[in-house]
């Protein structure tokens, strides 16, 4: 597979991970490959919205399904939702499905699209509202993390 073909796929598939999302597919697209700010963007956006259109559109029936088949899992499971309520709750019963924006775009680690669509499924925003809140979230992290990248200092 030639190489600059190999960087796309690398910037996509970083984009898709949970724990890198955008902080780990731009600055590898711009840092790593040199690809054009505006391709590395919309491929990073493009590949970290996958995860919730199918965390929203999944999670329940998977979820149930795997918690009445496994202690474990239903263990797990538990685990997971009650983090992430902690990490949620308060920012999204403030601020509705605009908390859901904002959470999403600070770009920290346990902060984003992955941690978003479960709050959004875990505090019953409807679906298409969800994925226009995270998207929008998405836009503004890249952002924020592409001028990082580039060596912009933000200040406030």
């Amino acid at each position: 597979m030639p190489e600059q073909f190999s960087g796309l796929i690398h910037i996509f598939l970083g984009a898709l991970t949970p724990v890198g999302e955008l902080r780990l597919a731009i600055p590898l697209g711009l840092t790593q490959y040199h690809y054009p700010t505006w391709l590395v963007y919309i491929l990073a956006i493009t590949g970290n919205m996958i995860p919730p259109i199918l965390i929203l559109y999944t999670a329940a029936p998977i979820t149930n399904w795997l918690r009445g088949h496994s202690k474990q899992f239903d263990t797990l499971m538990t685990w997971v939702f009650e983090r992430t309520r902690k990490k949620t709750e308060k920012i999204i019963k403030k601020y509705g499905p605009l908390g859901l924006v904002l959470f999403v775009a600070i770009p920290f680690p346990t902060t984003g699209a992955w941690t978003g669509a479960l709050a959004a499924w875990l505090f019953g925003i409807k679906r298409v509202q969800a994925l226009k809140y995270i998207l929008l979230g998405l836009l503004i992290a890249g952002a924020i993390v592409t001028l990082l990248t580039l060596g912009v200092r933000l200040t406030l």
